[in-house]
């Protein structure tokens, strides 16, 4: 069978895996946490341990990554992913649960849920961004890329709202009850949404021709190969960088909001609202303009990630500013712009992600775009911790709590600039070829099966 790309609905479907990912991932790293700390009374170091925990063990990304290219297909991956990921929901609410009369063996069985929920995690995400890769043409990629940030998103506010609903009044068993469901719900959406679109986009022994060149290569002389190309390593800076500035900053604003405006706990939360919704009218306006700018030749994804960074450093440091003296109208604009900028950058880098997994060397796109996975799982797992030490630092020095936040947020805008810096070397030398494989794309698009 020969190899089309996806149509508009194909992309909506094989979003609804990321749907399922998050519904399992945000009851677990979200409601679970609340429950250890609030319901049980523990210290909020043991939730915050496991969630690090659950991005540690994704450092295993590029091992899975090189597991799909040597084996040819990305379903048996997403699909084996989506399994651990859901197994390991069940055991975090089971140890959630069990905390409560057998504190060491619920904490045991906690360690385990949440390893093969990162792994889980893993393997199906990175998987999913390989196939969508070589499936979705690249005038599509950043509008894919919105899709599945976006369906992401639905899913965690889709199982929050239902979970939460489902959850009142709280008991061990009423948890352990709604996990099992939303495990067993995401687990049957994801295995519905991918069944049978590998095989009719990229036809198995197509695949595994394309992707398998050299299958005895080891994975660590594989994993050399890559981290020799200049992009590739380039690529990997900017993404660790860029993660650990965003993961950072989702800590410093509403204490910092808090400290320097006197925002009450539900002021600030609404504050977290609208700028979590400012992120995604961000991605929704470099979804459009990406897919559309793009396709006539005019602005590339290089460009876009690295406004995308520039613009995050200066609202964060518009912020920073407005710690020392400004409105807390102002202090909400720049929280908004803020906002738009993260969800440019984040769009344009996994579009961007999706365009360089299959350049350098043939067969290795899985084993790249793990690399990438595993450097915004560390940067993630590091970011926050970073940022609150960086603030607890700068108070144990005995500067004032506003001109510590301040410091912390420069820093981050900092390394949204180093960032940049890192984009800007790749992708430049690929723009010409883009440009002329996007003119031969006939007007109607090709493969246009879902």
């Amino acid at each position: 069978m020969s190899t089309t790309t996806l149509s508009w609905r194909g992309i909506l479907r094989l979003s609804l895996v990321q749907t399922a990912i998050g519904a399992v991932v945000v009851l677990t790293t979200s409601t679970m946490n609340r429950i250890m700390v609030l319901e049980l009374a523990l210290p909020a170091l043991l939730p915050g341990a496991l969630v690090a925990l659950h991005y540690a063990v994704q450092m295993c990304r590029p091992r899975m990554g090189h597991g799909s290219d040597l084996g040819g297909r990305r379903t048996p991956w997403i699909v084996g992913g989506m399994g651990l990921l859901a197994f390991g929901g069940v055991l975090a609410g089971c140890a959630t649960s069990l905390m409560a009369t057998h504190f060491t063996a619920g904490v045991v069985l906690a360690i385990l849920g949440f390893l093969l929920l990162g792994l889980g995690a893993g393997a199906a995400g990175t998987s999913l961004l390989v196939l969508m890769a070589a499936i979705v043409e690249p005038r599509k990629r950043a509008p894919a890329a919105t899709a599945m940030w976006t369906m992401m998103i639905a899913g965690f506010a889709v199982t929050g709202g239902i979970a939460g609903h489902f959850l009142d009044p709280y008991s061990p068993g009423r948890l352990v009850r709604v996990t099992c469901a939303v495990a067993a719900l995401a687990f049957v959406l994801a295995l519905t949404a991918i069944w049978g679109i590998e095989r009719r986009h990229t036809g198995p022994a197509a695949a595994r021709l394309a992707v398998t060149p050299q299958p005895t290569v080891r994975f660590f002389n594989a994993m050399a190969q890559v981290w020799k190309e200049p992009e590739a390593r380039a690529f990997t800076i900017f993404i660790f960088f860029s993660m650990l500035a965003y993961s950072a900053q989702e800590l410093m604003l509403e204490p910092f909001a808090g400290l320097v405006f006197g925002l009450t706990p539900g002021e600030s939360t609404r504050l977290s609202g609208m700028q979590n919704g400012s992120v995604l009218v961000g991605m929704l306006l470099i979804g459009a303009a990406a897919g559309t700018v793009r396709g006539r030749q005019i602005v590339s994804l290089r460009v876009w990630t690295m406004a995308g960074c520039i613009a995050s450093a200066a609202a964060l440091m518009a912020i920073a500013v407005c710690g020392q003296g400004g409105s807390l109208a102002q202090f909400q604009l720049c929280v908004a712009a803020l906002g738009v900028a993260n969800g440019a950058f984040a769009i344009s880098a996994i579009a961007s992600m999706m365009e360089l997994g299959g350049r350098g060397n043939n067969g290795r796109d899985g084993l790249r775009i793990g690399l990438w996975g595993a450097a915004q799982a560390v940067a993630f797992a590091f970011g926050g911790f970073s940022g609150a030490l960086c603030v607890d630092v700068a108070r144990a020095l005995q500067i004032t709590a506003a001109s510590s936040y301040a410091l912390v947020l420069a820093i981050q805008a900092g390394m949204f600039v180093i960032a940049a810096g890192f984009a800007a070397k790749v992708g430049r030398r690929h723009e010409p070829q883009d440009r002329e494989a996007l003119a031969a794309i006939p007007a109607a698009g090709v493969g246009q099966g879902g």
